[in-house]
């Protein structure tokens, strides 16, 4: 790199002297060099000298870097070990005098007299943290008892009692965002009017055919009455219009064609049907259902 800008600079310095001294030293037509053949001794004394300075300025630098760099590199690589050695010392101090530890050829200040097959202990302190860490079990210890035994805080009963409806509360966040994620399992009944809306839509365009539009009953089963072929309540409808009725006579699967949340809609509006008096009503099939959990 320096010899490259060396080489640059004797370059400028002999155009521009050629340019510089042609200006100056002509007087007619031709060139100074031409009519005045004295400009090349200047010319070439000035070009040489430069070349001459670049190579003396060139040799110091070297003879400098050689001989300063490997003493400042020292000096630098001194220092740095020097910080890294130093780095945390406070710490390292005061840990090391916590723990009362001794140089090897100081141990026999804390060796122990008892004596196992050659074996002897050395009677060094605990570990600051294992000492800390054991007094803060200490400190935890009286908290607690002070809290829950003396000043009768909340008990483990009413803990678990409060987590369980701190939950319940997350859970119903938790289906007002996830309602497709239901199933047969998990749904809920729907009492929105939105999802009510929603659920007639549906039953609309693809129930009313077997069922009529007021649940009476038609090729399908009366959904007005409290009798159930495959049993009532929002679990059973819902799983009934997931995976289909009877095999071979009964209703057919619509979870290919209908999404969790739109099924378990149309399962919610199916069952406001119960109650009502349609305009012709279709005789009860199947079984008396009872809600269990109504029943208990």
């Amino acid at each position: 790199m320096r010899t490259t800008a060396s080489f640059l600079r004797v370059i400028v310095v002999a155009l521009l002297g050629y340019l510089f001294l042609n200006w100056v030293g002509t007087t007619g037509e031709n060139s100074a060099f031409i009519e005045q053949p004295w400009v090349w001794a200047i010319y070439v004394f000035t070009v040489f000298f430069h070349i001459a300075g670049e190579v003396c300025i060139a040799a110091l630098q070297r003879i400098l870097y050689q001989t300063l760099l490997p003493e400042a590199k020292k000096r630098y690589d001194e220092k740095a070990a020097l910080k890294k050695v130093n780095r945390f010392k406070w710490f390292k101090e005061t840990y090391t005098a916590a723990l009362g530890s001794k140089a090897i050829e100081e141990e026999l200040e804390i060796i122990l007299d008892h004596d196992y097959d050659g074996i002897r202990e050395l009677d060094n302190k605990l570990p600051p943290w294992w000492v800390y860490g054991f007094y803060g079990t200490i400190l935890f210890a009286v908290v607690y008892l002070v809290r829950f035994e003396v000043l009768n805080d909340y008990s483990q009963i009413e803990e678990y009692e409060i987590a369980v409806a701190e939950a319940n509360i997350e859970i119903e966040k938790w289906k007002k965002t996830a309602k497709n994620l239901v199933d047969a399992t998990t749904v809920s009944m729907l009492t929105e009017a939105s999802d009510l809306k929603a659920g007639q839509k549906i039953f609309t365009s693809k129930c009313v055919a077997c069922h009529k539009a007021d649940g009476g009953g038609g090729i399908g089963p009366n959904l007005t009455d409290s009798h159930w072929i495959l049993g009532g309540g929002i679990k059973n409808v819902f799983n009934t219009i997931s995976e289909g009725g009877r095999s071979g006579k009964g209703m057919i699967s619509w979870k290919s064609e209908l999404k969790p949340l739109e099924m378990a809609q149309v399962s919610s509006y199916v069952l406001s049907f119960q109650g009502t008096t349609p305009a012709e009503p279709k005789d009860a099939e199947g079984d008396l259902w009872v809600d269990p959990e109504i029943q208990e």
